[in-house]
């Protein structure tokens, strides 16, 4: 699904897409029509734009995700100010793309983010792992004992955190990309998230990215 309120530019990108492969199954303008939307035909991808005319695609994303929450959004927005990039994260989307991408870095982006990779535009990835290693070097107040994982489950999640695809992890480690992806597969289950953005960013905040 393509979230922009400049026509224009939503059906350009939405025609750049379906050229490509992909199944634009809607568009949406703004805040309200990408939540109904998003509800009724639960998108793997959602392309959302920063500004939108009815509100900030930070409320979008938050609304989409809590109506669909397995589908994952990839932020595609004029701006790459430090701000905006965070709160979009923050709202749960999985990675950000300025608008002067090439079509080639925005279909490989798409494509990567319908994997659960996390993807951002160069320069973009380091701020963002940057803020998270800072607030977790902010005290924290005690928890529960954090779960087991094996020595290679530690590994791969390490490498994740990286930004490493599952076929890098492999490579790096001398094992096939299927035992890594069930690696991170049991790792989920054992953390309880969602997807490979909530790893990375569980790895930072314990100290293994």
């Amino acid at each position: 699904m393509v979230v922009d309120d400049h026509p224009m530019w939503r059906d350009g990108v939405a025609r750049d897409l379906t050229a490509h492969g992909f199944d634009v199954v809607a568009t949406a303008d703004g805040v309200d029509s990408a939540e109904r939307i998003a509800r009724a035909v639960t998108p793997d991808v959602v392309l959302m734009d920063m500004q939108l005319g009815t509100g900030s695609g930070v409320d979008a994303t938050a609304k989409v995700l809590a109506v669909s929450p397995r589908s994952r959004v990839l932020v595609l927005s004029a701006s790459g100010e430090q701000s905006d990039v965070l709160d979009a994260v923050k709202a749960g989307a999985s990675g950000y793309l300025v608008k002067s991408a090439s079509i080639t870095e925005l279909v490989a982006a798409v494509r990567a983010t319908a994997a659960g990779q996390a993807v951002f535009t160069p320069g973009l990835a380091g701020l963002v792992l940057g803020e998270y290693r800072r607030m977790s070097a902010a005290p924290a107040a005690p928890g529960p004992a954090l779960p087991r994982l094996t020595e290679r489950e530690t590994e791969v999640l390490r490498l994740v955190a990286k930004g490493m695809s599952a076929r890098q992890a492999a490579a790096k480690l001398v094992i096939s990309h299927r035992t890594v992806e069930n690696h991170v597969q049991s790792t989920l289950r054992k953390l309880q998230l969602a997807n490979r953005v909530e790893l990375a960013r569980y790895a930072i905040e314990h100290g293994l990215g």
